[in-house]
């Protein structure tokens, strides 16, 4: 079968790798047909890392703890990319009880068993039973599992019955294509926070989780929040005052400033710059018993935060990777239910086969897609 892989910086290929197979009762394979490019993919693709990486490791301006995800040579190619998709079940398992063949399902982007303690407390990127590393995932090397990317033509599913989430009847699969992590990670951000904070105030740094920005400012609208986005791209600025936040365009690509930010206090932000100023200035930007959660790459072993400021504001800081199948069934209802238009943050959307060039498009969103089998057949 066909694997879109990661070779080097700016250049990615179709490979061959051997069919996946049923290895366990419970487990299942599906077919991507639909696949949105992470923000953080576009790290490598667009910038030569690998080895300034490793450099950094060691001589301690990185955290190591990133070789335990992407390899001692973070992203050395070749790997299998891609950890975002929307598929269609074509086998399970005798064990698999909840799936059968033509359903369309999210595939969250790590691996996870659904039993352990981890996952009982809604853990699921840390599941113990999975991870034999930091993390076990899709699409980031040898480093996190043998899984593999998501853009390929068949995926093994471990879990099953735990892992896959239906989509509802009438959902459009590429109004989700995202819902495997970037539009479940800006889900988290806002959406249960809110809840303790009916009618609250939101703030988004935006930059380099560039989708994940856009995604937390429409859905915190659609929330009942008033939002406001900052960022210097004229692309995103354009699409986030369509979802309905106020838009405040930078003076420029440069380091953001606190007089970017508008003059006032938020009940939340959502810190998506990457930049340890960026999380510097969204909890300083918040109110009293504030809530900020960034969203980024924060590299180096020193990043530093305002804890006095924190401590005399009362503010949360909720800082982790995105546990995305537990937040799924709630994000995939209100999205059939509201007519959420996730679909406004794509900003390319690509044929399948068309995978290799398109990714490396410098673009806000890319979405990948090819026609779904007859589930008849």
């Amino acid at each position: 079968m066909r694997e879109l892989q990661f070779i080097r910086t700016g250049r990615l290929e179709w490979r061959e790798r051997p069919d996946p197979v049923l290895r366990d009762p419970r487990d299942a394979i599906v077919r991507p047909f639909v696949a949105a490019r992470c923000d953080g993919d576009t790290l490598p693709i667009h910038r030569h890392v690998s080895r300034a990486m490793q450099l950094g490791m060691r001589t301690g301006l990185i955290d190591p703890i990133v070789a335990s995800i992407c390899g001692p040579v973070p992203f050395r190619g070749p790997f299998g990319i891609g950890h975002e998709a929307i598929a269609e079940v074509i086998e399970t398992g005798p064990e698999v009880t909840s799936l059968r063949r033509g359903d369309r399902v999210v595939v969250p982007w790590a691996i996870s068993c659904g039993s352990c303690l981890e996952c009982t407390r809604g853990l699921t990127a840390k599941c113990s039973t999975t991870r034999t590393s930091t993390l076990a995932a899709f699409g980031f090397g040898p480093a996190s599992g043998q899984w593999g990317g998501m853009v390929a033509d068949a995926l093994r599913i471990p879990y099953a019955d735990h892992m896959l989430v239906k989509l509802p009847p009438g959902l459009d699969p590429l109004r989700v294509a995202a819902a495997s992590d970037n539009l479940a990670d800006a889900w988290r951000c806002v959406v249960p926070p809110l809840a303790q904070r009916p009618g609250g105030s939101v703030l988004v740094l935006a930059g380099a989780a560039q989708s994940i920005g856009l995604y937390a400012a429409g859905l915190a609208v659609a929330n009942g929040a008033t939002v406001d986005y900052v960022d210097h791209r004229p692309e995103r600025l354009e699409i986030a005052e369509k979802l309905g936040a106020t838009v405040h365009p930078t003076a420029g690509k440069g380091r953001l400033r606190a007089s970017d930010i508008p003059g006032r206090r938020y009940d939340i932000a959502v810190e998506a710059t990457s930049t340890a100023a960026g999380v510097d200035l969204a909890l300083r930007a918040l109110a009293p018993g504030g809530y900020c959660t960034p969203v980024g790459y924060y590299l180096p072993p020193g990043t530093k935060v305002p804890l006095m400021h924190m401590y005399a504001n009362d503010a949360t800081l909720h800082i982790s990777v995105s546990h995305v199948r537990p937040v799924l069934p709630d994000l995939l209802d209100f999205i059939a239910r509201t007519d959420f238009p996730a679909e406004h943050v794509t900003t390319l959307l690509a044929d399948w086969d068309d995978a290799p060039h398109a990714y490396t498009s410098r673009t806000t969103k890319l979405v990948l897609h090819r026609p779904p089998l007859d589930a008849t057949t």
